[in-house]
């Protein structure tokens, strides 16, 4: 599994369903840099079981990574077509209807490639054709991206694994803090608790006071 923290988020160009229902063909996480925080995550597949609870979960909490300057993306490897038909579909008939934040179509599936959450590989036959090996879809990878476009939190679940909500906005939290205060985050922190300065005597002190 590749380590993204630290580099710059692949960058991508491709179309996408966004506003619940508008179809663009060159979406970019490119229009972010320099003015949002980025929460981009990838999901197995449309009309699936723990797929729209998810994605639901960060529809109802939209409005807090917004205050937080956040713009929430999400990306699987089914069609701008797929995408729009389940987002017209009501959630009592297994649909995302009144999600609003984009959705990206990646069916060549090479930004699950470059995020490395594709869960199956190409190989090349003996014949020179290739084929694919494992499952054409993506793992539950979250990324974090600041606005400078550098991932600096990632974290990969396996399919049948829900994540939480909760965490992606700590994790916004926790990276804001540090680059308005300077002051590290220790475990379980949240907002409103207080930070330490990496330095041995800044740790001292916080343990002394824990």
């Amino acid at each position: 599994m590749a380590v993204l923290v630290g580099k710059k988020a692949p960058h991508f160009s491709v179309p996408a369903v966004i506003n619940g229902g508008e179809v663009v063909q060159n979406f970019s996480l490119n229009q972010y840099v320099g003015k949002k925080y980025v929460v981009f995550f990838f999901y197995p597949a449309d009309f699936t079981f723990v797929c729209p609870t998810e994605i639901i979960a960060f529809q109802d909490k939209i409005k807090e990574f917004e205050e937080r300057n956040v713009a929430v993306v999400g990306c699987s490897v089914d069609s701008e077509f797929s995408h729009w038909k389940w987002l017209q579909t009501p959630k009592n008939d297994g649909g995302i209807q009144g999600v609003k934040f984009p959705l990206v179509a990646d069916q060549s599936m090479t930004i699950s490639e470059n995020y490395d959450v594709l869960a199956g590989e190409y190989d090349m036959n003996d014949d020179g054709t290739s084929s694919f090996t494992g499952i054409p879809q993506s793992y539950r990878g979250l990324f974090l991206i600041d606005k400078e476009g550098v991932v600096r939190h990632q974290l990969v679940n396996d399919m049948p694994l829900g994540r939480s909500v909760e965490e992606a906005i700590r994790m916004v939290d926790a990276l804001q803090f540090f680059e308005k205060n300077g002051e590290v985050c220790p475990a379980n922190w949240h907002k409103g608790d207080e930070g330490l300065q990496a330095t041995q005597k800044g740790i001292a002190s916080f343990l002394a006071k824990h």
